[in-house]
């Protein structure tokens, strides 16, 4: 099918339900900023009427240096986004890394989310399926679209279609990836819905050494392709201050630039 139903009120999917955004930082740094972004991306999304789902990662298992920050890890990261849940009435997601995350994270959680390095491991694929909650999987940088119809297959063994699929680039060369639009039909030809993560897209994978850099400045020009090629949702990083984000600050959105793209990318998605 292509519409998944988050809750009575929310879906992804168009024509069936406009142009979703799931955004929120790149990890979980604090309970503050949580809900200062939380809070700011809701007021917007209410205003233009974006349905809105707020992601944060309790820990970013894939971090290129031994040093990098994670997060606050499974037991605190669940915490606060039950507190986000609870407190600004939001539906929430989040990565996993393990099977042993799943449990946990479907007790909180809407969505449970696999990141594009994993979305070939079968035992987590099945375990996420099994939790009956809507999954979303991130395209893996080396995939082709086409490919992803053997994730599909392995979610959906467990009698579990409420399937997501995301795109998020496709390496090019050494620290770089490109987007090849030709994927939406593709991966929408799979029977799922297809978001577009325009923040990881403009990543430059390990960059920096011992941490990725990114070209945030593209952000826009990517989200608004996507849209024209018929992403049903968009997937943002967004901080209010990227210089200092402790996690690819390099390629997340400004709050404050949110409001006028989203103007932008319903604008299209009318059309």
């Amino acid at each position: 099918m292509n519409f998944v139903k988050i809750s009575d009120s929310l879906g992804i999917g168009r024509p069936r339900f406009p142009l979703a955004l799931i955004a929120g930082p790149c990890v979980l740094e604090s309970r503050e900023l949580a809900f200062t972004v939380a809070a700011e991306v809701a007021a917007i999304c209410r205003k233009l009427g974006v349905p809105y789902i707020f992601k944060g990662s309790f820990d970013k298992a894939n971090r290129s240096s031994i040093n990098a920050y994670r997060g606050p890890g499974l037991k605190a990261g669940l915490e606060i986004l039950a507190a986000v849940k609870a407190e600004l009435k939001l539906p929430v997601t989040t990565d996993v890394h393990t099977t042993a995350q799943v449990e946990a994270a479907a007790a909180v959680v809407d969505i449970i989310q696999i990141p594009a390095f994993l979305c070939r491991q079968t035992d987590l694929l099945v375990a996420a399926g099994a939790s009956g909650l809507p999954v979303n999987v991130k395209k893996g940088q080396f995939m082709a679209p086409q490919d992803m119809g053997q994730v599909v297959g392995k979610v959906a063994s467990t009698g579990n279609r409420n399937l997501l699929l995301t795109e998020r680039g496709t390496t090019f060369g050494y620290h770089n990836l490109v987007v090849d639009f030709r994927a939406f039909p593709l991966l929408r030809a799979l029977a799922a819905p297809v978001i577009f993560d325009a923040t990881h897209s403009v990543q430059l994978p390990a960059a920096q050494g011992e941490c990725s850099g990114g070209d945030r400045v593209m952000i826009p020009t990517l989200a608004a392709a996507a849209v024209a090629a018929g992403a049903d949702a968009l997937f943002m990083e967004v901080h209010p201050d990227p210089d200092q984000a402790l996690c690819d600050g390099a390629n997340s959105l400004p709050l404050t630039e949110l409001e006028p793209l989203l103007q932008r990318l319903q604008a299209l998605s009318e059309i």
